[in-house]
C-alpha cells in the first residue's frame, strides 16, 4: 500500500475539545497523526493512506483552527518514512523540538524544515 502524508501549521492547538475529535477522527481513519499542542504554533502530521490523509485534512480543516495553513499537501512518501510502522490514532507532543526530533526519526527532517519554511 502507498502511504501518504500531509502537515498543517496553525496558530495554535489548545482546545481538548477540537484534539478528542482529532483523536476520533484519526481512529477512524485509519491513520496516525502527530501533534504539536499546548500554545503556538500549532503543528499536524498525518500518514497513512491517500484517502485517509485527505479525510484528515478536511476534519482539521472544518474545525477551523485559526491561521490554518496546509503547509504540505497530501503527497505520496518519498523516503525511508513510508517502511516505518506507525501505530494507527492521535499522538501529542509539547515542543516543536519534540516534533522535529518525530520527523528526523521518520527520515523527515528536509521534507519538514522546507515545508515549515525553515530553510
Amino acid at each position: 500500500m502507498a502511504l501518504f502524508h500531509a502537515l498543517i501549521r496553525t496558530h495554535h492547538i489548545t482546545s481538548r475539545k477540537k484534539v478528542a475529535h482529532l483523536r476520533k477522527a484519526a481512529g477512524q481513519l485509519d491513520c496516525y497523526a502527530l501533534l504539536r499542542s499546548g500554545g503556538c504554533p500549532g503543528i499536524m502530521y498525518c500518514k497513512g493512506s491517500e484517502e485517509a490523509v485527505k479525510g484528515w485534512v478536511s476534519t482539521v480543516q472544518r474545525l477551523r483552527y485559526k491561521d490554518f495553513h496546509l503547509a504540505s499537501k497530501p503527497a505520496l512518501i518519498e523516503t525511508k518514512s513510508a517502511r516505518i510502522s506507525d501505530p494507527t490514532g492521535l499522538f501529542e507532543v509539547e515542543t516543536v523540538r519534540e516534533f522535529a526530533a518525530a520527523m528526523e526519526k521518520r527520515g523527515l527532517s528536509q521534507w519538514w524544515e522546507q515545508a515549515m519554511g525553515f530553510s
